[in-house]
């Protein structure tokens, strides 16, 4: 199941600095993070889904150039980012 409005803006609303700003990294991770674990309980029952799999693969991958960007530009707001959402790397 997508994200719904509700669940977007309260994503945007606590990891960027105001309701508005949903173009810092961290808000772009957050939301494919979001969007990723919703996919992932997908193919426990959709096995065979492969177009789906085509898009997470797609998700992913743009999320792991965000947090090299990100890692890049600020490795303080990187740590904090990787901790909240429990990414490993």
């Amino acid at each position: 199941m997508a994200l719904t409005k509700e669940q977007k803006a309260e994503i945007v609303k606590q990891y960027g600095n105001s309701e508005k700003n949903s173009g810092l990294p961290e808000v772009q991770i957050a939301i494919l993070t979001a969007r990723i674990n919703d996919l992932t309980g997908h193919f426990g029952t959709h096995k065979q889904d492969n177009h789906s799999r085509t898009g997470l693969l797609k998700m992913v991958g743009k999320r792991r150039r965000l947090l090299n960007y990100l890692m890049k530009k600020d490795i303080n707001r990187y740590r904090k980012i990787i901790n909240e959402l429990k990414i490993r790397k």
